[in-house]
């Protein structure tokens, strides 16, 4: 049976057309393109730690906490609530997680730190929900007032313990960590050889299946996780509507306070679990100023991932594997990425002049013809440049990616109970 396509009346508004969702085999295609590219680059280059097992491993774990930040941020915003307050309630989770996993194990201290984050959340969700205040002003707050809580708390806590002072926490007990037998050594010796691509799958295939760290693998279970729970369920539904058009969903009989309570408090227990994982498994020690803003490096990722789960990922990986750069072999490898970012600006201008965007395929061209010299005159780059890669990294993401976005329609609007109606 043929679906004839009837035309839209005459003087009646054109349809608007949503833009196709990129199948999974598209997406799979796309990282595989990537992973060539950043081969060539490793060969041209000669940076052969750019794909390694460590390095992968290294960005994995510095990803981590900006892909739980970042997650927490979905939840609040998906529900119609900006939380700025991601930073402070990572500081309360890294805080509570490291008091609790040094005295009782690191499993509790997940747990506290969880909690910790929790009670930031509940507290934006007080002060946003119920009292109705701007949410920048409330995050800002909460991040302010979790710096000074965590600073006094320390100071009769871990200044009194043996092996901590007012800025740090005793060590804490590692977590376990597995590695899968075999298939760990087999990718060690294909990475080795360096060959194109297929070593550096084999770097990316080790770095998933060397010493990692079991609370790794429940954050990266979060992530298919969440897209379930609110993009399968009845709940998820409901709350998503909250961030959609709460009236409407008030109308339906749905407890919007309710559903933005629950959001902004799972926000705030994933960010407190970002923070737990900063300090009991990325260090092993709580130290003053360890989130390092963070916080707002996954609310990017967020943004970056267009309010979904997978772009959220991806964009807090690229965050990760440009902050693991300096780490390993900083100079050589940000030197290499010159030459990444050169080659994608070209591909970026072919785009362009394919959508006739003149004036903007010009301007790439030029700022690639300028990356190219850079890279060419040079043998290495300034170590200021290194440090600031990953927010550069951030900003850029952000620029090129904001022609693409789509917030939930009354994310960051008030709303009362019952003005519906």
């Amino acid at each position: 049976m043929s679906v004839k396509t009837v035309a839209p009346p005459a003087g009646a508004a054109p349809i608007k057309r949503s833009r196709r969702r990129l199948s999974l085999p598209v997406v799979l295609l796309i990282v595989a393109g990537g992973l060539a590219l950043v081969s060539l680059v490793r060969l041209i280059s000669g940076a052969d730690d750019l794909t390694s097992i460590g390095q992968v491993s290294g960005a994995l774990e510095l990803a981590i906490p900006i892909g739980l930040a970042g997650l927490g941020g979905l939840w609040a915003e998906r529900a119609g609530v900006v939380n700025i307050g991601l930073e402070g309630m990572m500081v309360l989770g890294t805080w509570f997680g490291a008091w609790a996993g040094y005295q009782w194990g690191p499993w509790t201290g997940v747990l506290l730190g969880i909690a910790g984050g929790a009670v930031g959340g509940l507290l934006h969700a007080v002060i946003t929900v119920t009292f109705g205040v701007n949410h920048i002003v409330s995050g800002v707050a909460i991040n302010i007032l979790a710096v000074g809580v965590t600073r006094y708390l320390s100071n009769f806590t871990f200044d009194q313990a043996p092996g901590g002072s007012s800025k740090q926490s005793p060590r804490i007990d590692s977590i376990q960590d597995i590695t899968v037998p075999g298939l760990s050594d087999w990718m060690a010796d294909l990475q080795a050889e360096h060959w194109f691509l297929i070593s550096d799958l084999a770097g990316v295939v080790g770095g998933l299946t060397t010493h990692l760290s079991l609370l790794t693998v429940v954050a990266l279970l979060l992530v298919p996780g969440t897209w379930w729970v609110l993009w399968r369920t009845a709940f998820g539904l409901r709350l998503r509507s909250c961030g959609e058009n709460p009236m409407a969903a008030e109308s339906l009989g749905v407890n919007v306070y309710k559903y933005k309570y629950i959001a902004v408090t799972v926000s705030g227990a994933l960010a407190g679990l970002a923070g737990a994982f900063l300090a009991i498994v990325a260090t092993g020690i709580y130290q003053e100023g360890q989130t390092g803003g963070r916080g707002y490096i996954g609310l990017a990722a967020m943004i970056f991932g267009n309010w979904m789960p997978g772009g959220m990922a991806l964009g807090a990986g690229l965050f990760g594997f440009t902050d693991s750069l300096k780490l390993r072999g900083g100079a050589e490898n940000v030197h290499a990425m010159l030459l990444l970012l050169a080659i994608l600006l070209v591909l970026l201008v072919a785009w362009q002049l394919y959508k006739k965007k003149y004036v903007a395929a010009a301007v790439s061209a030029v700022i690639s013809a300028g990356l190219f010299v850079w890279y060419v005159s040079v043998n290495e780059v300034p170590s200021q440049f290194v440090d600031a890669a990953p927010y550069l990294t951030t900003l850029l993401v952000l620029a090129l990616s904001a022609q693409r976005l789509r917030m939930p329609k009354a994310d960051g609007l008030p709303y009362r109970k019952g003005q519906g109606k």
